[in-house]
């Protein structure tokens, strides 16, 4: 049996007054019709970071912030392996335009389960929102934002 093929993709957590950006995936493309966080495949010779500020260009119009690491899902596909590095960052520059994608939206975290996303987006999503939830409590009990810690990446 021949070794399925690893894709690396980087993808954006893009955060602007407590909303992310989503974009929503066009025809004729892998899971078009899905929405996603904005991003996709590293090119050859090209760091993930570089992936996604080129990513972000192409389809959105924007510049971003240096994204720092948020965490990395591994997710299987039939014919590939596809290794997901979502990174968080802000717009430096540019508003939002769809380039690349069929539309765009800025949604809070409780939204994001109103919108269709592949199964390797879920867990991203649980994660955004147990530190919306967190993040709430800490506020009502006057602490301050404590970060999320970097995890190991799923199976």
């Amino acid at each position: 049996m021949a070794e399925k093929t690893i894709i690396q993709v980087a993808a954006g957590l893009i955060k602007k007054d407590q909303r992310y950006l989503i974009t929503k995936r066009p025809a004729g493309v892998h899971l078009a019709g899905f929405w996603e966080f904005p991003g996709g495949k590293r090119e050859t010779g090209e760091s993930l970071e570089e992936c996604l500020q080129r990513e972000l260009k192409e389809e959105l119009g924007i510049d971003i912030t240096h994204g720092s690491p948020f965490h990395m899902i591994r997710h299987e596909y039939p014919e590939k392996l596809v290794e997901l590095h979502f990174f968080c960052c802000t717009i430096q520059s540019g508003e939002p335009q769809a380039l690349g994608c069929e539309e765009w939206r800025w949604v809070t975290p409780k939204e994001l389960t109103e919108f269709e996303f592949p199964p390797a987006d879920r867990p991203i999503i649980d994660m955004l929102q147990q530190q919306s939830e967190r993040n709430k409590q800490d506020a009502r009990n006057g602490q301050t934002t404590r970060p999320q810690p970097k995890s190991k990446p799923e199976a």
